[in-house]
């Protein structure tokens, strides 16, 4: 079996992935919370860890791993912008208005990933619909020691937990006198987060015994992770930023909540995102949803290829020229493989390279030389295991695609220009370079080597000219 290996963001270090029962394998990722269109900086923890699970089915088997996102859709977040539509003349009762703004939100969000070739997950659970599980741990946590209620609210102990802290490598003290941690007069200790939170008649809420309110945002994913996959389960993943406050309360309620289990294993966090090597931001006009990508023409596999071409951990920065390049590279293969039936399994490479530490880069490389082979079959098997090349998601490609006598003609034509250029034959070189544009082929040279598309006017009968 393969060896998979991941780095433990908890270890601060790169281990051997040994799932605690290797027929079910458990894995969970923080969702998005659903008010609006999710950016594409909410992408890239979806593609990321949608690369993982397709590992893990690989190597498993697709019904021994089971893969759970939430949507959180009780927040204020979500409450500011119901209220919002209510002022503008929304008639609804509030929670109304909320519902139908949940569900319009989550529908984009499936549409969106869906277009980004992102496989849905075996659960998707919605807080609100663990409330009950929510307050049964809250109640727990109480009775332990670990919880107190007081105005309405319920704070966790955080200096009831002996290993706070351990996920970001900080300590208590360091946090509150690095951060600016709110002080609210109902906190025994400035570190205490809210569990539960007294709602207005208005909001959403729901009866507890400390009255009516509704959950705070760490304690949803412990509930609903350990409904769903149990006290101990082996992978928790989402985004750096998620890394403190979120992850380290999940961990801090978790653990006291179920002191036998041991929560997350392996705790893994994808880096964050630019756009054209600046932080992404509205006021600096380079803030961008997965739509407003989709809506200006890039299709989803193009701008999943280029999210792939940067490891996870590190940081990515999305340009237009990756995007042309990555829509260059993706012309040419899907003409390679265009009726072509993948092998019975992706190459040993590429399954090595994705092993590694979801080495995405490094698995691209091996396509690279699977394209270069001229393994079809392989090439075709291997991208799916990235997602990429798989037939619903081609429609973008097929007007100017090449078929794979022409996209191998065009790899044969630019092998002589480069020889022609090399034995200084310029008369020859620049006769090719001529005829590609004639043809209808563009050609671009890059440090790593031509590339090229096909124009809309592309003449196969002209390229045929040119051998």
């Amino acid at each position: 079996m393969t060896t998979i290996r991941l780095t433990n963001t908890k270890a601060r270090r790169k281990e051997v992935f040994e799932p605690i029962d290797p027929t079910k394998v458990r894995m969970y990722v923080c969702g998005p919370t659903v008010y609006d269109r999710a950016h594409i900086g909410n992408a890239r923890p979806v593609i990321v860890f949608d690369v993982l699970y397709r590992l893990l089915r690989h190597v498993y088997g697709a019904d021994h791993v089971t893969y759970v996102r939430n949507f959180t859709d009780v927040d204020d977040k979500i409450n500011a912008r119901a209220a919002e539509m209510k002022a503008a003349g929304d008639t609804r009762p509030l929670e109304a208005i909320i519902r139908a703004l949940t569900d319009e939100t989550i529908g984009w969000y499936h549409a969106d990933m869906d277009a980004l070739g992102a496989l849905r997950p075996d659960r998707e659970p919605r807080a609100t619909e663990w409330i009950g599980a929510m307050i049964a741990m809250i109640e727990d946590l109480i009775g332990k020691g670990h919880a107190y209620a007081k105005e309405g609210h319920v704070l966790f102990r955080v200096r009831s937990y002996e290993g706070y802290g351990q996920l970001s490598g900080r300590s208590v003290d360091d946090m509150i006198a690095g951060a600016r941690v709110e002080v609210a007069p109902f906190k025994e200790d400035p570190m205490d987060f809210v569990l539960w939170k007294p709602s207005s008649d208005e909001l959403p809420g729901w009866d507890s015994t400390w009255g009516r309110g509704r959950p705070g945002w760490h304690i949803e994913c412990s509930a609903m992770s350990r409904e769903l996959l149990g006290e101990s389960f082996d992978i928790h993943g989402g985004g750096i930023d998620l890394q403190f406050p979120h992850h380290e309360n999940e961990i801090a309620q978790s653990m006291c909540a179920h002191p036998k289990g041991g929560f997350a294993k392996v705790w893994m966090h994808n880096e964050m995102l630019q756009v054209e090597g600046k932080k992404m931001s509205k006021s600096l006009g380079n803030f961008f949803t997965v739509r407003d990508l989709l809506d200006q023409g890039h299709p989803g596999e193009v701008i999943r290829f280029v999210y792939l071409g940067t490891h996870y951990a590190k940081p990515m920065d999305w340009t237009e020229e990756k995007a042309r390049q990555a829509e260059a590279t993706l012309r040419k293969w899907r003409g390679l493989v265009a009726g072509i039936e993948p092998a019975p399994s992706p190459a040993p490479s590429v399954i090595a390279a994705l092993a590694d530490d979801l080495n995405t880069a490094g698995a691209i490389a091996e396509l690279h030389a699977l394209a270069g082979a001229g393994d079809t079959a392989g090439l075709k098997a291997s991208a799916a295991l990235l997602g990429l090349l798989d037939e619903t998601m081609g429609g973008w490609a097929e007007v100017r695609g090449a078929n794979a006598d022409a996209a191998a003609l065009i790899d044969e034509l630019l092998a002589a220009r480069a020889n022609a250029r090399k034995a200084k034959d310029f008369a020859r070189a620049d006769a090719l370079r001529d005829g590609f544009a004639a043809a209808g082929v563009i050609v671009k040279d890059t440090p790593q080597g031509a590339e090229w598309e096909l124009a809309p006017d592309f003449d196969p009968a002209k390229l045929e000219a040119l051998r």
